[in-house]
């Protein structure tokens, strides 16, 4: 078995490491796990611990949508939180709306079907997991400090390729693995 999850591996640039590093330190009184930004991603679809002999289907499956489109540029901009504005989740920086990323997310949905994969309950939602809230001393600074970023543009990303990764969990923190390249 494997943890897997097919993802756009995204390459920070200067200024969303800076926004990073600023973000973080502003809250390094708050119990958050950061996301090392050389392990930021775009998250398309999470299969969880998975049997190895279903990897090929999987395989087929990323490279028949990855097919049926073509390279785009991602705009990454925002910061936001999953879980109520009370007891919130997770930290994320947002990806503008991009009909090109939604068809691309819509494919994969579409393709892994054919081989006995359901799509997700939730709405595809794009975003990038910059933190997981462990637990919040202070609330409203936090609200106050995540209310400043909250219109920021971030930077862009080419996305020429969608990768499956095999997440292995450590104290360390996850190591990602990839499993093969497919590219647009």
């Amino acid at each position: 078995m494997k943890r897997l999850f097919a993802a756009i591996k995204i390459h920070p640039s200067a200024r969303y490491i800076s926004l990073f590093d600023e973000i973080s330190l502003s809250l390094k009184h708050e119990r958050i796990k950061w996301v090392e930004p050389e392990n930021v991603h775009l998250t398309l679809k999470f299969f969880g611990e998975t049997d190895e002999a279903k990897i090929p289907a999987i395989r087929l499956a990323i490279e028949a949508a990855v097919a049926q489109s073509k390279s785009f540029t991602l705009k990454i901009a925002n910061t936001g939180i999953f879980g109520s504005r009370y007891d919130p989740k997770v930290l994320w920086f947002g990806i503008e709306k991009q009909y090109e990323l939604e068809s691309l997310a819509q494919n994969i949905f579409t393709e892994l079907a054919k081989y006995g994969w359901e799509q997700d309950r939730q709405n595809f939602v794009p975003h990038l997991t910059i933190g997981r809230i462990r637990e919040l001393k202070d609330k409203p600074l936090f609200q106050k400090i995540i209310g400043k970023y909250n219109t920021f543009e971030i930077q862009e990303e080419n996305v020429t390729e969608v990768i499956l990764y095999e997440s292995i969990l450590r104290r360390e923190g996850p190591l990602y693995v990839i499993v093969f390249t497919a590219v647009l």
